[in-house]
């Protein structure tokens, strides 16, 4: 893990989290709510650009999304990465190096976030004496999994428009579920972040990227896109959308 800033002095209180209140999150009962705020050991910050965890890294910690934007990835040794999928408040990070022994893919901030700190060691007691939120991590396990499923479907078959359009889509819905749109509707991603994304050139993202915009779909700002018409984005790709269950989060 680098340049993130442990905040273990500062910790949210889990009955006053503001992602308790989001339609989105399913309610814990009283006994699952003192078991995570046991569980809780602090917040760790960390600035956009920052990575929170590196591939192969061995990791005590498991993280919540407490808020912010960022992604997954995996680099070659070139350099050359590709973007598997975005985290988003809610979304536990670091179970795979919880599993696996360590971590297979590096994330990295687009934000400013902040992340909720568990320890590893604990996850067996979880797993013992809660069963519902054991469930909920093989939950959250599976959710991401029929994510990348539909981004390996888009990558694999959806043209290069298709492709900007869906994940354009993904992200604003998802965005929307969680409340992190302020007025205005905008992703805190760069061209680039699309290219490495869908597996295109900078220069081919950028040509597709200006139809959809021509079209009055999308506007580019500064390291950031203003959806304006995600239905019709979702349209376009062919995709039904995300759906609205209520999911857990821990």
């Amino acid at each position: 893990m680098a340049t993130s800033r442990p905040t273990h002095s500062f910790k949210t209180p889990c009955e006053q989290c503001p992602l308790r209140p989001l339609p989105h999150f399913r309610e814990f009962t009283g006994d699952e709510l003192g078991f995570i705020s046991k569980f809780k050991k602090g917040e760790l910050a960390a600035d956009a650009g920052a990575t929170i965890l590196v591939e192969g890294a061995h990791s005590a910690h498991l993280f919540t999304v407490l808020t912010g934007w960022g992604f997954r990835y995996k680099a070659l040794e070139d350099g050359r990465r590709q973007i598997l999928n975005y985290i988003m408040p809610g979304d536990l990070i670091g179970l795979q190096g919880t599993i696996m022994g360590e971590m297979q893919h590096s994330i990295e901030a687009l934000s400013p976030v902040s992340l909720c700190v568990f320890e590893r060691d604990k996850l067996m007691t979880l797993y013992n004496k809660h069963p519902s939120l054991a469930f909920d991590i093989t939950w959250m396990a599976a959710q991401e999994e029929r994510m990348l499923d539909e981004h390996l479907l888009s990558i694999g078959r959806r043209t290069a428009l298709e492709r900007a359009a869906y994940l354009i889509a993904f992200l604003y819905q998802r965005g929307k579920q969680l409340n992190l749109f302020n007025g205005h509707s905008a992703i805190p991603i760069t061209q680039q972040h699309i290219a490495d994304t869908l597996g295109l050139s900078i220069v081919h993202t950028n040509k597709t990227l200006k139809k959809l915009a021509a079209r009055k779909l999308i506007r580019w700002q500064e390291r950031a896109c203003e959806v304006l018409d995600g239905e019709t984005l979702a349209k376009i790709a062919g995709w039904d959308g995300l759906d609205d269950k209520v999911r857990p989060f821990l």
